[in-house]
């Protein structure tokens, strides 16, 4: 009973932080803030505001993951921020041409420390 509501802790902050930049990213791309992803991103401040929603979004998810987690809750967080930095390298390599080189690097790098944030806030 525990492994599953652990699976499920960790699944549940997966899709905070997917549903939600899936979500802000079709919202800005509706309003022209962002392009169509077809055609890139390489824009600086549209890549600083995108990492800086794709952060916030990752501590939600690790304080969701906390708080659902059936014990140690930031093992758990740090489960989730570990799967988003194995899904953020696969994105280096998927997605080199589609953004300014930076970002996706970004994008590994803030993962757990994000998460990791989200489940502190959350076990304070």
């Amino acid at each position: 009973m525990h492994t599953l509501k652990s699976i499920g802790a960790v699944v549940a902050g997966i899709l905070v932080i997917v549903i939600f930049s899936t979500m802000t990213d079709v919202v800005l791309e509706k309003l022209d803030v962002f392009p169509p992803p077809e055609q890139g991103l390489f824009i600086t401040w549209m890549l600083l505001l995108a990492l800086i929603y794709r952060s916030v979004y990752a501590i939600v998810g690790g304080y969701v993951t906390a708080a659902l987690a059936p014990f140690r809750p930031m093992r758990h967080a740090m489960i989730l921020g570990l799967i988003g930095t194995a899904v953020s390298i696969i994105g280096v390599f998927a997605g080199w041409d589609l953004s300014a080189h930076w970002y996706p690097i970004a994008l590994v790098i803030t993962s757990l420390p994000c998460t990791w944030l989200g489940g502190k806030l959350k076990t304070k």
